[in-house]
């Protein structure tokens, strides 16, 4: 369930972008009266500049577990190298069992990737990208397995300053 939805400026600095809503779940909880349900909300939010972070929220309402997931993202944003509208070089993922391969593609080809998968890279602001994902299919995982792999990449630039080299 990818629902997009604008960024609620809540006076952090992190906030600054789109919010894209990846997962929703519902859980009951049988008590003597009935169900008491709760909601659970997975959100992706990036600046589409080569920023993204996710976060993980629950609460008795959607709209709150959704906000309590925007103010998560700042503890696990990311900043991705961009090479014009791709990434730098090949890189895979990992998470639990979940796996993602980033494949760098040419302008014009888009984002080739499961709905999971495109959240986080079109938040990112990556354009053209092929991907691969394999073992668990559970979103959360497959979040993690992405951002896990966006935070591998490296330019020429910073591997010949951290290698001490010149180009």
């Amino acid at each position: 369930m990818a629902a997009e939805k604008s960024s609620r400026d809540q006076g952090h600095g992190q906030n600054q972008g789109q919010e894209k809503v990846v997962q929703i779940r519902r859980c009951a909880c049988v008590v003597k009266g009935g169900r008491r349900f709760t909601f659970t909300a997975l959100v992706v939010l990036g600046d589409h500049k080569g920023k993204v972070g996710w976060g993980y929220g629950k609460a008795t309402e959607v709209p709150q577990a959704v906000e309590k997931a925007v103010k998560g993202t700042g503890r696990t944003t990311v900043t991705v190298p961009l090479v014009q509208t791709t990434i730098p070089h090949l890189v895979e993922g990992r998470f639990g069992s979940a796996k993602v391969v980033l494949i760098p593609a040419m302008p014009g080809t888009g984002v080739i990737a499961g709905n999971t998968v495109r959240a986080v890279l079109e938040s990112a602001g990556i354009q053209d990208v092929l991907t691969k994902s394999r073992g668990s299919s559970n979103p959360m995982n497959l979040v993690r397995a992405t951002i896990d792999a966006l935070s591998q990449l490296r330019t020429r630039e910073q591997v010949a300053r951290l290698r001490g080299v010149d180009i």
